[in-house]
C-alpha cells in the first residue's frame, strides 16, 4: 500500500526545483519518511505565478464554473464506440485541475506534479524540448536511462487517437478548437511514493500549436478504468484499488491523502455498489437513490437518477469536476427544498454566473444527504456553500447539468467530496464512504 499527499490547486499551484532562497520554499525537503509535501498559495512568497492583479473572489468562481461546464461536456462525451481516448480532450486538458501529487520519473529520477484524475485514462507528461508548452519543469527522457519510445507494433499504440509511426515510433495528436497537441507515446520508470512501476506507459508531450489556451503546466495520472491508467498498468500492485481523501478549501493545511492497494485501507467504511457503464466504462458509477434536505427526502423523478446502461446516464464521483452538478429535474427538487429550509426565512435569494442560489449576509443552511444503497454521504455548510472572501455572499456550491448533453450524467465534484474517505475497490465492484478529517 502507497499513500501519496494530495495537494489542492483550486486557486493554487505548487512549483517544483524553483531555486528560491526563502527556508520554507524548499519543495525537496519531506517529512513522514517522503509522504509528505506541503502546499504553498499562488500569491505566496514562495510562488513564481505570484499574479499583480489577482482575480476577485466572483471572478474565481465564474472561472471554475466554466472549467466544470467544459469537464460536464467532456465526460458525456465519453461515449463507447466512438473513440477509445487514453489522453484527455483538449477541453479537459485545459482546465484547472483540482488535486495534484508528486511523483518521480526516470532514472534517476525526475520529480514532477501530476493532476490526479478518476475519471481519465491517460498519463501524460509535458516533455523537454517541448515547442509551446507552458512548463518550465518538464521531463527530460535524454537523462533517464531507463527511457524508451513505444513501437508502432506494440498493443499501446492502437489505444491513442491519430496514430502516426514516422520515425517507427509510435506517435499522436489531438486537435481542440484551434490548438493541437503533438506527443509521442512512450516508457519509463514511474515511483509514487515508495513504489516502481517499471515500463508505465504514457504520452511525452513535444509540441502544442494553435491560437487557443496551452494546457496547464503540470502532467496528468489517469485514476479511470481503461486500460492505459495507472489502475490498469499496476493492476499486479494496487489490485484496481485506491482510495483518497481531499480536505476542505477552507482548511490552512491543504493537504489530503491517496492511498493506492488494498493493504490498510481503512475499516470503519460502509459501502455501496459500485457500477460499470458500458457506454461510459472509464467511469465510476453508483447507485444514488435519492437526495434529502434536512430530514425531508425530495420528491425526485425516479429516471432524473436511475442508472442506464443503455444511454450512459447515472451518477458519478469524479476528482476533477470542482462543483457538484445534477440533471435539471433533481437539482430543481433539491434546490426549492433547500431554499424553504434557509434561515432566516425572510432571506433574499439572489444569483451568481451558474449559481442561483446565492444570499447576503449571514444564514443557516441544512444537511443534504446523498442516499445510496448501503450508505448515506451527509453534507453539512462547509461542503455545500461557497462563501465570498468578504463574506457577505454565499452560494450553494451545486447546480444543473447543461442540457445541450447527450444522457445527461449527474456528477459527485470534489468540494462536495471533501473531508470523505473516498475507497474504490473494483474486485469487490464497491465504492466505500467514511467522514474523515482529511488536513
Amino acid at each position: 500500500m502507497t499513500t501519496l499527499v494530495i495537494f489542492l490547486q483550486l486557486f493554487f499551484i505548487i512549483p517544483l526545483a524553483l531555486g528560491l532562497n526563502h527556508p520554507n520554499c524548499d519543495l525537496t525537503s519531506t517529512e513522514d519518511q517522503g509522504s509528505t509535501l506541503r502546499i504553498f498559495h499562488i500569491d505566496s512568497p514562495c510562488s513564481p505565478f505570484k499574479s499583480s492583479s489577482p482575480l476577485s473572489w466572483e471572478a474565481r468562481v465564474l472561472k471554475t464554473l466554466a472549467q466544470d461546464q467544459a469537464r460536464l461536456q467532456y465526460l458525456t462525451s465519453l461515449v463507447a464506440g466512438r473513440s477509445v481516448v487514453p489522453v484527455a480532450s483538449g477541453r479537459q486538458m485545459l482546465q484547472s485541475t483540482t488535486y495534484i501529487v508528486k511523483a518521480k520519473i526516470g532514472t534517476p529520477a525526475q520529480s514532477l506534479l501530476l493532476a490526479m484524475d478518476t475519471s481519465s485514462d491517460v498519463a501524460w507528461l509535458p516533455c523537454s524540448g517541448c515547442v509551446g508548452c507552458p512548463s518550465t519543469t518538464a521531463f527530460s527522457p535524454a537523462k533517464s536511462t531507463t527511457f524508451k519510445n513505444v513501437s508502432c507494433s506494440a498493443p499501446q499504440c492502437k489505444q491513442v487517437p491519430n496514430p502516426t509511426c514516422g520515425s517507427r515510433a509510435c506517435s499522436f495528436n489531438l486537435t481542440y478548437g484551434s490548438s493541437s497537441i503533438a506527443a509521442n507515446l512512450s516508457q519509463d520508470t514511474i515511483r509514487l511514493a515508495a513504489d516502481p512501476i517499471n515500463a508505465f506507459t504514457f504520452g511525452c508531450v513535444n509540441k502544442v500549436a494553435g491560437g487557443g489556451t496551452v494546457p496547464p503546466p503540470q502532467g496528468l495520472l489517469g485514476l479511470g478504468r481503461g486500460p492505459l491508467s495507472l489502475m490498469s498498468q499496476a493492476q499486479s500492485l494496487y489490485k484496481s484499488t485506491f482510495s483518497y481523501c481531499l480536505p476542505s478549501f477552507r482548511s490552512l493545511a491543504f493537504s489530503g491523502s491517496l492511498r493506492l492497494g488494498p493493504t490498510a485501507q481503512p475499516v470503519r467504511v460502509k459501502y455501496t455498489q459500485l457500477l460499470r457503464n458500458p457506454r461510459r466504462s472509464s467511469l465510476y458509477y453508483v447507485n444514488l437513490v435519492a437526495i434529502r434536505v434536512a430530514k425531508k427526502v425530495v420528491d425526485i423523478p425516479p429516471a432524473a437518477i436511475a442508472f442506464n446502461p443503455t444511454t450512459g446516464a447515472g451518477t458519478i464521483f469524479d476528482s476533477g469536476t470542482v462543483y457538484t452538478r445534477l440533471s435539471k429535474p433533481v437539482y430543481e427538487a433539491v434546490r426549492n427544498e433547500f431554499r424553504k429550509r434557509v434561515k432566516p426565512r425572510t432571506a433574499v435569494v439572489t444569483s451568481l454566473g451558474g449559481f442561483d442560489t446565492c444570499y447576503s449576509g449571514k444564514i443557516t443552511v441544512p444537511t443534504i444527504t446523498f442516499m445510496f444503497k448501503g450508505v448515506n454521504m451527509t453534507m453539512p455548510a462547509d461542503n455545500l456553500m461557497l462563501h465570498s472572501s468578504a463574506g457577505s455572499l454565499s452560494c450553494l456550491a451545486i447546480a444543473s447539468s447543461p442540457e445541450n448533453v447527450n444522457s445527461v450524467v449527474n456528477v459527485i465534484a470534489s468540494m462536495q467530496q471533501q473531508n470523505h474517505r473516498v475507497l474504490i475497490d473494483v474486485p469487490n465492484g464497491r465504492l466505500g464512504l467514511a467522514r474523515e478529517r482529511c488536513s
